[in-house]
């Protein structure tokens, strides 16, 4: 039997879907076990997402599991200030070569990394020029790969980004947790210049729980994409500000997942 396989069965032992992958999902089912049995540990700060909100969030990057396999197992350009972007939103333009080699060795032939390392930093117009050159349009990422590089590297990265920034995050609702944390995940969290004042807005709305502040700022980021050509980004600012105005307090165990 295989690593996936037994991570498979265990998975469905704990009645998951059994992919063989482990994820927020599968770490947080383990982690119930380990709690009724042991005792719950003190631990960090750590985001509550709602598992309805999260998948949402693998809608905005890819879509479904047909549509990946259609248009995004090779590098593609998003346009904007994008980067080449591989797997479930892995955008290389804003990563160095050094964490693409720890995020995708040996999920990736060594010849297709060294073709991804290279665009590593490089946004933009940058981006969009190399994005034709054969050797690069040729790597290969499957949807497995990429869901693993996703829930055990980038969720958790991104998630450790928005506490960090958004002091009081993880004291929202769920759904409005999972809405911060989509926004970091294709923003980053940068907060200066005139392209990130809405950014800059949602912190203390974050810190009082104005939930419906934060939902008209989300909304108020548009005004940066209208006419441009991308909306899909326009309809993702729209679900996350939805997922905003309607979070709620009582969500089962079995709706969230903590990253």
């Amino acid at each position: 039997m295989t690593v996936k396989d037994r991570i498979a069965a265990i998975q469905a032992r704990l009645g998951l879907k059994a992919d063989g992958l482990i994820g927020p999902v599968t770490l947080t089912a383990i982690e119930k076990v380990l709690d009724e049995q042991l005792g719950e540990q003190a631990a960090t700060p750590r985001l509550s997402c709602s598992t309805a909100g999260l998948k949402k969030l693998v809608e905005f990057e890819c879509s479904s599991a047909a549509y990946y396999n259609r248009f995004l197992k090779h590098p593609t350009w998003p346009g904007g200030a994008s980067g080449v972007t591989i797997g479930i939103g892995y955008d290389l333009g804003y990563c160095s070569a050094a964490q693409a080699r720890r995020d995708w060795r040996g999920r990736v032939s060594d010849d297709e990394l060294a073709e991804l390392e290279k665009v590593c930093r490089l946004k933009g117009i940058d981006a969009k020029a190399i994005i034709s050159v054969p050797a690069l349009r040729d790597v290969t990422v499957g949807l497995d790969a990429a869901s693993e590089v996703f829930y055990q590297s980038s969720l958790p990265a991104y998630a450790d980004k928005c506490i960090k920034a958004y002091p009081g995050v993880t004291d929202l609702p769920a759904d409005a947790q999972t809405a911060i944390l989509s926004l970091v995940y294709n923003r980053g969290t940068a907060k200066s210049g005139s392209k990130r004042k809405e950014m800059k807005a949602i912190g203390p709305l974050i810190q009082q729980g104005d939930l419906a502040g934060i939902a008209d700022q989300i909304i108020s980021m548009k005004r940066l994409w209208e006419n441009s050509g991308l909306g899909g980004l326009l309809r993702r600012r729209d679900d996350e500000a939805d997922l905003v105005r309607g979070a709620r307090r009582d969500y089962s165990p079995d709706e969230l997942v903590r990253i």
